[in-house]
């Protein structure tokens, strides 16, 4: 590979899946990536275009070879992703690690290296990696093998293993050669499944860093229950409010997950793009040095719904979240000298609100804010001497 800061970062970019699922076709895809660019995404770092399951034919040519749907895809895929390449952006695909996809497409098992010669030749640069059907006894030996081939096709394409957490994947995820992976089952557009998967993911704040991201599942920021999907629209419920979307965003953001956007980006409206247009919280996402963050609260293996947490940031800076994920109004306090940062160093922390755009001023050595159901602060802090 010759691109050595591939998977530097956590990856940013667009899905196809959570809106438009198995109704995925070149028009859609094309038009997310005109929007991607006028709408300002893509100059704040967003920049893969990937298409999800059900984008090929059920069959493979009479050269093993994948194929496009030339009804979804008329001009085929190569012509795809050179339109995508021509407004500055990455174009990514989807297969699987078994014999038939999620969706019972053609999967890659024992096609690994033909198909990532077929991706190469296409000019795709991003891979998600799915986990269905898969022989009981393989193990995660077919990440492995999919990364050899990717490594070996003669394309920088970066490696998106979506195991969903299976087989304790953060244990041995990095050692395959993936630069992000799936540690959660599907997302769906409720505060509910955000809230279990955000839970979920404390005691795994260890199992992620440069190269290899803990991916918390893609975006559903700005659905508002809009898919072509039932489980994911969640439409016997009520939708998640911009409240709920903006605590989503910035706790993916404070865990360091890939940032990959689920909603019709060619619809999106005020809120959802001042919202995924948070510069101050991708900053936070996006730090060159990838450190974990740290959770203050009760033991990671059984975390509360309201709690602290700090992330060393590479210029000195501290970001410190307080998240509540629970209905009721919350009165939450923090002691500095939890942080390291006792009155007797001499130091103090300058607060900027992050989420508001605005400084905060100085905080005090015990620090008590009110955060109302389901919302967040999150202040990025420089270190000064009290004065």
């Amino acid at each position: 590979m010759d691109n050595k800061y591939l998977g530097l970062t956590p990856p940013m970019g667009w899905n196809s899946w959570n809106t438009f699922t198995e109704e995925i076709n070149e028009k859609v895809v094309r038009e997310s990536a005109d929007a991607m660019v006028e709408s300002g995404l893509a100059d704040c770092g967003y920049e893969y275009v990937v298409i999800d399951d059900c984008w090929s034919l059920r069959e493979r040519d009479k050269n093993g070879r994948l194929q496009a749907d030339p009804e979804k895809f008329p001009s085929g895929i190569k012509a795809l992703a050179d339109y995508i390449h021509s407004k500055g952006l990455k174009f990514g695909m989807y297969s699987c690690d078994g014999p038939l996809t999620c969706a019972r497409y053609p999967g890659s098992f024992d096609h690994e290296f033909i198909d990532a010669d077929t991706l190469a030749e296409w000019g795709v640069d991003f891979l998600k990696y799915d986990n269905c059907f898969k022989p009981a006894i393989a193990g995660n030996i077919l990440y492995r093998r999919m990364a050899m081939a990717l490594r070996n096709c003669g394309r920088d394409i970066l490696f998106s293993a979506c195991n969903w957490g299976a087989e304790e994947s953060e244990k041995w995820i990095r050692s395959t050669g993936a630069h992000m992976y799936r540690s959660t089952g599907d997302i769906r557009d409720s505060w509910q499944s955000i809230k279990s998967l955000a839970l979920s993911q404390i005691c795994k704040i260890s199992h992620s860093g440069s190269y290899c991201f803990n991916d918390i599942d893609m975006l559903v920021v700005g659905m508002y229950g809009k898919s072509t999907n039932e489980y994911i629209a969640n439409a016997d419920i009520s939708a998640c409010t911009d409240i709920d979307y903006r605590t989503h965003f910035a706790f993916w953001c404070m865990m360091n997950s890939p940032l990959m956007i689920g909603c019709d980006i060619r619809n999106m409206n005020e809120a959802t793009k001042k919202i995924l247009t948070n510069r101050d919280l991708i900053a936070i996402n996006q730090d060159i040095e990838g450190r974990s963050p740290y959770y203050l609260g009760s033991t990671p293996e059984t975390p509360r719904e309201y709690f602290w947490m700090y992330k060393m940031l590479s210029n000195g800076d501290i970001a410190l979240g307080v998240f509540n994920f629970s209905d009721k109004k919350r009165g939450m306090a923090l002691q500095l000298f939890d942080l390291g940062l006792p009155a007797t160093t001499g130091k103090c922390l300058r607060a900027y609100d992050c989420v508001n755009g605005e400084d905060f001023g100085i905080l005090p050595q015990s620090v008590y804010v009110h955060v109302e159901p389901h919302d967040c602060k999150i202040f990025r802090c420089r270190i000064e001497d009290i004065k």
